[in-house]
C-alpha cells in the first residue's frame, strides 16, 4: 500500500515522501496515528504540486545547512559537567547538554537531530556526535566533556 507521510518517521522517510508499506501497518498504525495518509491519485497530484513549489525553498535550506555544518565543524565545543572523584560525572551527558553548549556558541540545533556515538557518557574526555542538519546534510562533530 502506498502512503504519504505527514511527519518525519525515522524508519520510513521524511515528511511528504510517498512510501510503500504493508496494508496492516498502514491501516492499523500509521493512518490512525496521523503519521500518514493513503496515497490516492489526487493526493499524489497535490503532493507533486507542493513539492514543485518547495523545491526552491529546499535549495536555500540545504545551503544554510551546509554553511552551518562548516561553522559547527570548526567550533570548539565543550560540555561542562559536575565531576566527582576519578573523573566520573554525576549522572551522564546527553544530547540536551550538547544542545545547550551549541546554543552558547550561537547555533540553535534540535536535540532530536543529534545522535551521540556513546549513549552513556559518564566520564571526562573527548567524544563524537552525528548532527543531522538537513535530510541531505549531516556533520560529525567532536566535543569535549570537561569539569565545570
Amino acid at each position: 500500500m502506498e502512503i504519504l507521510l505527514n511527519k518525519n518517521f525515522e524508519s520510513l522517510g521524511e515528511k511528504n515522501d510517498i512510501v510503500t508499506v504493508k496494508n496492516g501497518y498502514a491501516r492499523n498504525y500509521l493512518i490512525p496515528n496521523g503519521i500518514a495518509i493513503l496515497a490516492t491519485d489526487s493526493v499524489k497530484k497535490m503532493q507533486a504540486e507542493t513539492l514543485k513549489q518547495r523545491a526552491h525553498k529546499e535549495v536555500k535550506l540545504k545551503d544554510e545547512a551546509d554553511k552551518l555544518s562548516k561553522l559547527i565543524k570548526k567550533a570548539s565545543i565543550v560540555v561542562a559537567a559536575k565531576v566527582g572523584e576519578n573523573g566520573k560525572i554525576f549522572g551522564s551527558v546527553s544530547s540536551i547538554q550538547l544542545v545547550d553548549s551549541l546554543k552558547a556558541l550561537g547555533h540553535d540545533i534540535d536535540r532530536k537531530s543529534i545522535k551521540l556515538s556513546n549513549d552513556n557518557i559518564k566520564s571526562v574526555g573527548k567524544y563524537t556526535a552525528d548532527i543531522k542538519l538537513h535530510k541531505e546534510v549531516s556533520v560529525n562533530v567532536e566535543f569535549e566533556v570537561a569539569e565545570g
